[in-house]
């Protein structure tokens, strides 16, 4: 199997509508390393399907199409879906997401579950939450407890 195929196989794959999904696509590669795996163009210019690889995970994106319909978050005015994205180093994953071109919303900051996280918003509407964790994982109890302190 190829690349692409393995990341279909696994988990859940986001699949994000963008007004302009060509310049997310470019936005993507700035700002978080992706990798443009293909892209689908229509007649008209907009892109029928088009995919990326982000820290080996897949996302697959489309551009608006209003007619049918499928709308991007700016569109909305929202978005109720946030997109994780662990990183050996938040902080700078934000920096470069922000000279990219996104907004940063919460700089990044240790959380009781322990990661060090933050959150910005790209030039589409799409939500990011960074993160790098900062031990292993809590247990149940443990995070009970931490919630619990903060």
């Amino acid at each position: 199997m190829t690349e692409t195929m393995d990341a279909r196989l696994t988990g859940v794959t986001p699949h994000i509508v963008c007004n302009d999904a060509a310049a997310a696509i470019a936005f993507y590669k700035a700002a978080f390393g992706a990798t443009e795996m293909m892209r689908l163009p229509g007649p008209d210019g907009r892109l029928y399907h088009a995919s990326v690889m982000i820290n080996g995970g897949l996302l697959m994106l489309v551009d608006e199409f209003p007619e049918m319909p499928v709308a991007a978050p700016t569109t909305l005015n929202g978005s109720s879906v946030t997109l994780h994205l662990y990183s050996d180093d938040a902080t700078a994953a934000i920096a470069r997401a922000a000279a990219a071109g996104a907004t940063v919303t919460m700089e990044a900051q240790p959380m009781f579950w322990g990661d060090m996280y933050g959150m910005v918003t790209d030039p589409f509407g799409h939500v990011w939450a960074i993160a790098t964790p900062m031990g292993p994982p809590k247990t149940a109890d443990e995070l009970a407890a931490a919630m619990a302190g903060a």
